[in-house]
């Protein structure tokens, strides 16, 4: 006779593991952009409306966030928000910085034919019946709005939108084409608006914000013909006088700048979304560098973080991204932030502030230890491999050195990293030992001990280094490992019971035991939302980043086509849907601020998880491809990376069989790998 109770159990035991099975189902999205054959990527204005956004551009001496929205007549509201980073105020403290805002209101007056335009649309009193319409808004670095006028259309406004690359400007140029069979007058009224806040209230001298119009006065603009009007909004002191600002000149240098970000690390694939996501990512990463008088530093941007850097942010996300780039100015700015934080290194070993503030005029420390030195440690070993310059490894070694003491004075009685709080600043709970920061730590041990032999460090040294990564990765399986809402994944700390973002960690440092438990979870409709991983299971709360990390992880795993399909979803969305072009940092938090640092973390999914490529010394990388079963190849063009340029490409030659193809100066070598397969490749 059957037991019935035996019956339930079991009923119950494969209803529940069917469940833990099942990924969450992916919505259907609908694109509101489309990419376009330079690369760009526009919004034609159709049916659905309203819509409104935002969007953040860099300089090295300014950032430009723009507002905009289109309503149901289709009438543009722009709002600018103008940040200048070096350009400090008091008290001294991380946002401190001037920024002011500009709206619609606050712009010259225009006038066509002799008719009040104001505020993207004619004074309803004066001209009901001719509103401005938009027509399509372009992004690609540069942010570019068309617009139409008159019943005919016949008028076609271009505003294009852009942050000067090295002064303190920002720029707005309209150029009104006339397509009709009519002259047309257009007028931009002159202004000139200074303002000043308290010299109490400045450092080191007074500052003044001008907003003023260059080319202004009336035109005739005859048919088929166009005319030219500019609006500048610039940061002014007695260092910095105004400046006379060529908009064609400004216009160029900001396109060859952008050129360069893209010409870089060239993702190639069969899917034109990722590889245009990737291109964007690249851009937004780098472009968010601010000349200090520190030196070059990468900020997050958000309005809040310029003039400043973070120990994840920039030691641990974006600078091991710039060393495969291979942009001079984010190399710089990598080895600044590394520099900085040396600074604080000392004999006691208290802890080195998570972030240096006003261009190195102060420090902010406010979550205490988050694991910031195992962030330091991780990226810097990471970044000292790819660039591949002894030199500047020879730098870092000491900062890398001291921050691995660090964390092995911080180990607790069972042999995982103490920490106050993790990035996330005590948001959501951390413990007292939290899993990201011993997975880090675990990760640097290792670069450390590739680095190391590369530097002539004595072998007793690397040894023990080794012995500890071994213990430790030990120890977080026993501290950590467990099962967690049903899957058989990590604890985030001790006491934890809900599934946490960042058991993904482990995976990205090749620490896999608990993969199969781990991925289902991450990809389970309890940590899967709308927009990626939510921060802690069931809660509306989301930053890109963890996602960013779980994408890159799954892949490193081995789990291609799973990653894939959902690295395709994400790339979609934030390409292509209601809020783009870039990675953002977190919602409700910021509202989704495009924090540059996390397009960096995009890039290297492609880089660290898809093609696999791990540092192991100034001229070598280890590489494990993933190509998906529906890609036939994939390429990086023109990797700036080991201390030389060359490309890397993977196809499929046959069953379960990969060919890896190393192209250098011309010359090329060929690999042939088992799909899965881990190789050595020196160049």
């Amino acid at each position: 006779m059957k037991n019935p109770f035996f019956i339930f159990i079991i009923t119950i035991f494969i209803s529940t593991n069917a469940s833990l099975a099942q990924s969450y189902s992916l919505p259907t999205q609908q694109d509101r952009w489309s990419i376009q054959r330079d690369g760009s990527i526009q919004w034609n204005i159709d049916e659905r409306l309203p819509h409104a956004d935002h969007i953040e551009m860099g300089g090295e001496k300014v950032a430009m966030w723009i507002q905009y929205s289109v309503d149901t007549a289709r009438r543009l509201s722009l709002n600018r928000t103008m940040v200048f980073p070096t350009f400090r105020m008091f008290p001294n403290k991380t946002a401190s910085h001037l920024m002011y805002n500009v709206t619609d209101n606050d712009l010259p007056r225009f006038l066509i034919n002799d008719r009040l335009m104001r505020a993207g649309v004619y004074n309803a009193s004066v001209q009901p019946d001719q509103p401005e319409k938009v027509i399509s808004i372009n992004q690609k670095g540069i942010m570019q709005v068309t617009s139409e006028f008159g019943k005919d259309g016949s008028i076609v406004l271009k505003r294009t939108m852009f942050p000067s690359v090295s002064e303190p400007v920002g720029i707005e140029k309209w150029v009104f084409i006339n397509r009709g069979k009519q002259d047309v007058k257009i007028e931009m009224e002159y202004l000139f608006r200074e303002v000043s806040p308290s010299a109490e209230r400045t450092t080191p001298v007074q500052h003044s914000f001008v907003i003023a119009t260059d080319n202004p006065g009336l035109k005739t603009i005859q048919p088929g013909d166009s005319g030219v009007f500019v609006i500048t909004y610039q940061a002014t002191n007695e260092n910095n006088p105004l400046t006379k600002i060529i908009v064609e000149h400004e216009l160029q240098l900001r396109k060859e700048r952008v050129q360069q970000f893209l010409s870089l690390l060239q993702l190639e694939t069969p899917d034109p979304v990722l590889n245009t996501a990737f291109a964007f990512a690249k851009i937004r990463a780098t472009e968010s560098i601010y000349k200090t008088k520190g030196g070059y530093l990468h900020g997050p941007g958000g309005l809040r973080y310029y003039a400043a850097i973070w120990a994840n942010d920039q030691a641990e996300y974006v600078n091991p991204f710039f060393a495969f780039l291979g942009d001079d100015i984010g190399n710089k700015s990598a080895m600044n932030a590394y520099r900085w934080f040396a600074k604080y290194m000392n004999p006691d070993y208290k802890p080195i502030p998570s972030s240096i503030i006003a261009e190195g005029d102060g420090v902010w420390h406010g979550a205490k230890d988050r694991g910031d030195m195992a962030m330091i440690a991780y990226g810097a070993g990471r970044f000292a491999l790819a660039y591949g310059n002894k030199d500047s490894a020879e730098v870092l070694w000491p900062l890398i050195e001291w921050c691995l003491e660090y964390l092995k004075r911080k180990l607790n009685d069972e042999g995982v990293v103490s920490s106050n709080s993790d990035e996330l600043e005590g948001r959501f709970p951390s413990g007292t030992a939290n899993l990201n920061t011993s997975s880090l730590y675990y990760d640097a041990l290792r670069s450390a001990v590739y680095l190391g032999k590369q530097l002539g460090k004595p072998a007793n040294q690397l040894t023990r280094y080794e012995q500890e990564a071994k213990t430790l990765r030990s120890n977080i399986e026993k501290y950590f490992g467990g099962r967690v809402e049903g899957f058989e994944t990590y604890h985030y700390y001790k006491g934890n019971d809900t599934l946490r973002a960042w058991i993904t960690t482990p995976l990205v440092v090749d620490i896999f035991d608990r993969k199969e438990g781990t991925i289902a979870a991450l990809f389970s409709p309890r940590l899967w939302t709308a927009d990626g991983l939510a921060s802690l299971a069931g809660n509306k709360t989301f930053w890109d980043r963890s996602t960013l990390y779980g994408l890159r992880g799954v892949f490193a795993a081995g789990e291609t086509e799973k990653a894939l399909e959902f690295l395709k979803y994400y790339s979609r969305r934030r390409l292509l849907g209601e809020h783009v072009p870039y990675p953002v940092e977190a919602y409700p938090e910021g509202n989704q601020r495009h924090l540059s640092a996390e397009s960096g973390l995009y890039c290297r999914i492609y880089t660290e998880g898809l093609f696999g490529m791990r540092p192991t010394a100034f001229n070598s990388f280890d590489i494990t491809p993933r190509l998906p079963k529906e890609w036939d190849r994939m390429a990086l063009k023109n990797i700036h990376s080991f201390g030389t340029v060359f490309d890397l490409e993977v196809s499929r030659i046959a069953s379960g069989k990969l060919n890896v193809i190393v192209t250098k100066l011309g010359h090329s070598k060929q690999f042939s790998v088992k799909e899965g397969e881990r190789v050595t490749i020196r160049l």
